[in-house]
């Protein structure tokens, strides 16, 4: 799945990002590109899952 990410902007985000999804699911596969804002998970957990998390971690994520 995808995820639109529009203040995920350098590493220290990825960093920050990539954490809450892991909060969610520690086994997650992600893959994230900055300049694009987008970040990609391979999760077998549903996308709307990991929206609270990237919330609480402050990025306004929307799933694509």
């Amino acid at each position: 799945m995808q995820f639109h990410i529009e203040n995920m902007t350098c590493g220290g985000c990825v960093r920050g990002v990539t954490r809450a999804i892991h909060s969610v699911d520690p086994s997650a596969a992600v893959e994230a590109d900055p300049p694009a804002r987008k970040l990609t998970v391979q999760s077998g957990k549903p996308g709307a899952e990991f929206l609270p998390a990237l919330a609480a971690a402050g990025f306004d994520a929307e799933i694509q």
